[in-house]
């Protein structure tokens, strides 16, 4: 017991000094999943847009495929991303395997389909509801979509910030792809996992404690974003 007390002490320790190793893992984490979260809104959000508004053949199975993605495995796409970018893979060429831009074409895979989804439904909600309006002002196609993003902004935030949580969290995918390489591919999540099998529990937990930290600061940023919605809602 006064192992892991003293673990925990060294811990914060760690966390207050702004330890460099610590610092330097904590900002590769936040830099890898920042641009896959941007990458996966600039796909995601028109996706989700146009399965929106849009009725065709093929919708609800479309649908089915996305809502399926969103739990996609994260070693199968480690593993996927991985046989692309080896050297006997189509993209081997471009010598990214077992570098931070794997591994945010990693997340970005695993993220897409969920932010796609999600500003999908928060879309398709909206446009029920503003569908006569917007008929009424011969407002149509990718005006509509536009109008329709830019009224739901803050919801869609949230699902921004949903896509950045799960990105964060993410070890399975980016250990396979990254290397979990010392001052080049090393996040949060896969060096708390070498760290704890190396038995540096006062590392481990220093990270843990930031990856806690941020997940709460996510959380109650998606809390002041529903907020601030509601506020403009009564407005």
């Amino acid at each position: 017991m006064q192992d892991f007390a003293e673990a925990f002490t060294v811990a914060f320790g760690l966390v207050g000094a702004l330890d460099a190793d610590l610092v330097e893992i904590v900002v590769l984490s936040l830099r890898v999943s920042l641009a896959a979260m941007v990458v996966s809104c600039v796909i995601g959000l028109p996706l989700g847009g146009w399965l929106a508004i849009s009725r065709f053949r093929g919708r609800g199975v479309m649908l089915v495929v996305v809502n399926a993605l969103m739990g996609l495995p994260p070693v199968v796409v480690g593993l996927m991303v991985y046989l692309n970018f080896s050297r006997a893979g189509p993209f081997g060429w471009l010598g990214l395997l077992y570098t931070p831009t794997a591994m945010i074409v990693a997340q970005t895979i695993l993220i897409t389909p969920i932010i796609a989804a999600l500003s999908r439904q928060v879309l398709e909600d909206l446009n029920t509801e503003y569908a006569e309006q917007l008929r009424s002002l011969n407002v149509t196609g990718f005006r509509v979509v536009r109008t329709l993003v830019w009224d739901a902004r803050f919801p869609l935030l949230t699902v921004a910030l949903a896509g950045f949580g799960r990105a964060v969290a993410e070890v399975g995918a980016v250990i396979i792809v990254g290397g979990n390489i010392d001052h080049l591919t090393r996040v949060m999540t896969t060096a708390i996992a070498l760290e704890t099998s190396k038995g540096d529990l006062p590392m481990a937990l220093a990270l843990g404690i930031v990856l806690l930290l941020i997940a709460l600061g996510v959380n109650a940023l998606v809390m002041s974003l529903r907020a601030t919605a509601a506020r403009y809602a009564y407005a």
